[in-house]
Order: structure tokens, then sequence, then C-alpha cells
């Protein structure tokens, strides 16, 4: 039997150092302002990624607030450009308006018919400020406006184009166009401004048959007086045009430039109320479709719910047959064929 060695003999932990203790004094510890700088990068990257989750939120509420406009429009949030409410309008005995309701959108045509005394010049001058309704009210963009002249629907955009066109015959197209509100340089007539601008307004307006803008007024055919009309009424900023029977006495050719000319002021997004006897004219540009008979809005509703003989139906008797009842919407929209009289 041999004895153990020396080396056999030694416990296994011999020779090594002691594993420190946590609870000793001699431990090796990290030096405080290695931890500090160790805690201050870290909340440094913690605030940058606060920081950058603000930035993207931001860009978020920025995109749906750009959104947000063309999405209630989309969805029919968005207030008619005018609005009447219950508008009433007396001469003395004679009720010319009983309680007519009307949207009218921005960017659409809406075209109001009705019979030779149905009450038409009367709402559009009613509209138009030179009658102030004896009820109802009219809203401007949802707020309630008071009309009490033509330059207080100017202001707010409103123009109107009547049937005679108010044009100057023995005036120029750029001077008919100016006329009243001449821009002035160094205390004489800014020729070459205006003269710019009513050719950039001509043009927008794809007016081509127009040989020159210092044209005498008065050597134009009907079709292109519409035009000089309906330009100025651009040239103002008017947000809101009203034609007055714009294709009356017009040939073919001419009616076909005043209709292509509506369309392009629905295609800048402005709104357009067209006053027509002519249901072809009504049926090719018109959006919408308000019927007056007797002073009262008998119908309102998009194109597609009338024919021609049911707007006659509607014109002559407040009814008609060949409609199927609307779906309920807003107090303006009446289904086709009811009457507005409560």
């Amino acid at each position: 039997m041999t004895n153990p060695s020396a080396d056999d003999a030694r416990p296994a932990t011999a020779g090594r150092a002691p594993a420190p203790d946590p609870g000793q004094p001699g431990q090796a510890r990290r030096d405080p302002a290695e931890t500090a700088a160790v805690q201050a990068e870290a909340a440094a990257a913690q605030a940058e990624t606060a920081a950058v989750d603000a930035e993207v939120a931001a860009d978020q509420a920025e995109a749906a607030f750009a959104e947000a406009p063309v999405t209630a429009a989309a969805n029919g949030d968005q207030p008619p450009l005018l609005r009447l409410v219950g508008v009433g309008k007396n001469f003395g005995p004679v009720r010319a308006l009983t309680d007519v309701n009307l949207d009218v959108p921005i960017g659409q045509v809406t075209a109001l018919v009705g019979d030779n005394g149905a009450g038409k010049s009367t709402l559009i001058k009613t509209i138009a400020g030179i009658w102030t309704q004896d009820a109802g009210e009219i809203l401007w963009e949802g707020k309630p406006v008071r009309l009490h002249s033509p330059k207080d629907a100017s202001d707010l955009g409103i123009a109107t184009v009547y049937q005679d066109l108010a044009l100057a015959d023995n005036l120029d197209i750029v001077q008919n166009m100016f006329l009243g509100r001449e821009p002035v340089r160094h205390w004489v007539l800014d020729e070459t401004t205006m003269e710019k601008d009513a050719k950039r307004t001509l043009a927008d307006l794809s007016v081509v048959t127009v040989r020159s803008v210092r044209q005498l007024v008065g050597s134009l055919s009907g079709g292109q007086r519409q035009a000089v009309a309906v330009a100025r009424a651009v040239l103002r900023q008017a947000r809101l045009v009203i034609l007055d029977e714009p294709t009356a006495a017009l040939g073919v050719t001419q009616t076909r430039v005043v209709l292509d000319l509506i369309r392009r002021l629905r295609d800048q997004g402005i709104a357009v109320l067209v006053i027509s006897h002519n249901l072809n004219d009504v049926q090719a540009v018109a959006d919408r479709v308000a019927v007056l008979r007797l002073g009262q809005m008998v119908s309102v509703g998009p194109l597609a719910q009338y024919d021609a003989q049911s707007i006659v139906d509607l014109m002559t008797t407040g009814t008609s047959r060949r409609l199927a009842a609307a779906p309920a919407g807003p107090p303006s929209e009446q289904p086709p064929g009811s009457s507005s009289e409560h």
C-alpha cells in the first residue's frame, strides 16, 4: 500500500485566489462616474427614440389634417357653398317665393328650372342681393348672411350674369372686364396689367374665338359676349356664378361654346347656378336639378333621377309618376315630386 503524494493530498482549491464575497469591503466596485455616464447615455437614447416617435406622430397628424377636407367632401359632410332655408319673398299681397330650400354645392352645376312666373328671377335676385328675403335664412359656407345689396353678394364671391349680360357695346373686351375695378399705376390706368389679366382669364376658360381683347364688345357674337361676361365674373374671383338663360337666342355653335364654358367653370371648382328653359342644355351640363313651381321648390335632386318628361311634369303639375320616391336627405334635398309647402 502506497502513501498519497503531496499533490494528491492538496485540496482542489489550493493555490487559487478566493472568490470575492459581495459583502466584503474589499470587493471591486464600478466607478460612480462611469455609472453616471452609462445612465446618461441610456437616457439620451430614450430621448432620441421619443423624439423620433413624436416626429412620426406629427407627420401622421399633418397627413390626416390634409386629407380631412377631401374626406368630408366625399362623405357629404362639408356644407354647401350656398344654402337657402325656408326662404320667402312677398311683394305686397303677392307671395313670389314660399318656403324655398336649396343647396348649391361647390364644384357642381345646379340647374334651376320652372315655367314663366315660377319665381326663378325673384330667387336669383334674392341671392344676388337685389332683394332681401322676407322669411328664412341664407347660409354661406354654413354661416348665416344677410344680403342687403349686390355689393354684399359680390363681396362674398357671388357673381350674376343676367340675360342682357350688362356689357357696354362701345367698350372693348378689356375695358368691359375691368369696368368699375380698373387698376391704377402712377395715377393712370394700368393698361398693360389689364390686358395681360384679360388674356390669361380668357385662355383659362379656353375662349379662343376672340380675335383680340381690344375688340369692341358690340362686334362680338352672342356666344362670345356670354364668354366675356362669364370671364368678367371669374376675373373678380367669383365662387358662385349665376347664369340667367345663358343660351337664350343662341345658335347651335354658340350654345356649344357656352355649355363648354359652364363645364370649365365647374372643373375649376366654381359653383354654378344655371337658370334655363332648355331641357337639352340642362341635361347636357347639370349635376343637379331644382324645379320651381308657383314660387315653391317642388323637387331637388341629382340629374340622374330626372328625364325631360319628368321635369316637364314637375314644372306644370308639381308631381311626376315617372320618378320613384327618393331616399330621405337634408331639408333642401326633397324627393322628386314632393312639395315644399307645409
